[in-house]
């Protein structure tokens, strides 16, 4: 065999081992990351519910909601819609403020540069606005407003909805771990924001904070209320240390390092989400053990099982990648797993660069240059370097999808005194296979299947549906690329 058909023996041989391992990317693939920031914060404006503002960029969106809570006697007007549907869920909410907070925190001075930290900072806002509201009482937290299953049967803009918005609450009668601390989580971390441009506001939203932790420590219990779309499967152990971990952060207090310590339940995991946040709170904990906050080894051990459970080439690998390299946890916004396990990668790997330290994968050292990579992989297969050489983000770069599963976007603008016809209205705008009239501007949408293959179809929801969780986690990364560059 001559040499050069040895060299392209090689190559193949490469190549191949590369698409087995699923790791295959394009070389050196870059993108407009501050394009990607910019609109990845546009969409969740386009999530707002209430009186909107005069600055509110996605024209197309108008006021919605304004009765919210009236059926309860109590303001609930703002937050967020979760998805592509009119149901204010307090879970993924909740989740989606503190993610954002925390990309704001770890990537203040990227987010200053790109010129977005005003945006998030509004946007973190807008869903603390709303928390306030939902917990003006002590051990009461109002979580959902909206009928789930009637809200479902109709295709319709939440500006000329119908249905009934009723309203859920926990209460020491009714408990809701999960949803009270990861409440408290999100008015913690977003307190933090606020620490030096609303001193006042911080405060607030720490006190609320405070008292959301105890509520939810001193009266445990799952809250399925939220179900069949946001049970809780994880219990509520995660969103307990999570929240300590936060408060610990906002206060430097003893009693939330106590809790931590000595009372918090760890797990290693390989999945940050709206469901489960060990690994979030571990990344936070690694941070402070290398800061010489002591007895917290443990959880950095967990954080570098993460990194080993996830990360290929790690003798430790358990999570599947797809043939062309991206992470699938299961279908149904899959896309949440990829944006959250970058962002998580991202911040782990500063620590690591921070404190000349590696992750130790069995016989295998992981460092941070190793992590950002596999980061920047993940949120560039979302921006297009993918098998199917397309955007998942609507409105960013070659082939985006047109077709997110959104009833907002999907539905031209009527008059608010319109009242639509739910029996008709999936006929005439969801089933109707055309671009929706309004760009849906820098959703991720659910993205493709295991197997890299994707359908921009409006009915196909697994694959078109954005969720607020999914782009909140990723305007951190998106920050550091657009401001690092290449990695």
């Amino acid at each position: 065999m001559g040499t050069s058909m040895r060299s392209w023996m090689a190559v193949l041989i490469m190549v191949w081992l590369t698409l087995v391992q699923g790791i295959f990317v394009a070389v050196d693939a870059t993108f407009n990351y501050k394009d990607a920031l910019t609109k990845s914060i546009i969409f969740l404006e386009a999530q707002r519910s209430g009186k909107l503002p005069p600055n509110h960029r996605p024209q197309w969106r108008g006021d919605s909601g304004l009765d919210d809570g009236k059926l309860a006697n109590v303001d609930l007007v703002g937050g967020y819609y979760d998805a592509g549907d009119n149901v204010k869920y307090g879970l993924p909410m909740a989740f989606t403020v503190t993610t954002l907070a925390w990309g704001a925190l770890a990537y203040h001075k990227e987010l200053h540069a790109t010129g977005e930290l005003p945006h998030v900072r509004s946007a973190i806002k807008w869903g603390t606005d709303y928390f306030l509201k939902a917990s003006s009482r002590k051990n009461r937290l109002y979580v959902q407003v909206g009928d789930p299953v009637l809200d479902h049967q109709c295709w319709v803009r939440p500006e000329n909805m119908r249905t009934p918005r009723t309203v859920l609450r926990i209460d020491e009668n009714n408990p809701g771990t999960e949803i009270a601390a990861e409440t408290s989580a999100a008015m913690a971390a977003a307190s933090i924001v606020f620490r030096h441009t609303n001193r006042t506001y911080s405060r607030r939203l720490l006190n609320k904070a405070k008292l959301l932790f105890e509520f939810a420590k001193t009266h445990k219990k799952t809250f399925d209320g939220e179900c069949p779309f946001y049970c809780s499967f994880s219990g509520y152990n995660d969103e307990l240390l999570w929240s300590a971990t936060w408060l610990y952060k906002a206060t430097t207090k003893p009693m939330y390092l106590k809790y931590i310590k000595e009372e918090a339940t760890s797990a290693a995991v390989a999945e940050f989400s709206w469901d489960l946040k060990y690994a979030g709170a571990q990344v936070l904990l690694s941070k402070l053990y290398f800061e010489g906050v002591k007895d917290l080894e443990s959880y950095k051990k967990d954080a570098d099982s993460f990194i080993c459970s996830v990360l290929p080439g790690s003798p430790f690998h358990q999570v599947y990648i797809s043939p062309g390299g991206m992470i699938n946890l299961r279908d149904g916004a899959n896309t949440q797993y990829v944006t959250s396990t970058a962002f998580l990668f991202s911040v782990y790997s500063d620590i690591l660069a921070e404190h000349n330290q590696k992750v130790q994968c069995g016989n295998q050292a992981f460092d941070s240059t190793r992590v950002m990579a596999f980061a920047k992989q993940q949120i560039d297969y979302l921006l297009g370097s993918n098998p199917e050489k397309r955007s998942y983000m609507v409105g960013f770069g070659h082939n985006p999808p047109v077709q997110a599963h959104h009833r907002g976007a999907s539905v031209p603008v009527m008059s608010t005194n319109t009242i639509v016809n739910c029996g008709t209205s999936f006929a005439n705008w969801f089933n109707k296979d055309a671009p929706n009239p309004h760009e849906l501007t820098g959703a991720f949408v659910g993205g493709p299947d295991r197997f890299d293959n994707f359908v921009d179809k409006r009915w196909d929801s697994s694959k078109t549906e954005p969720c607020t969780y999914v782009n909140s986690i990723s305007v951190g990364v998106l920050a550091k690329l657009a401001t690092d560059g290449r990695v």
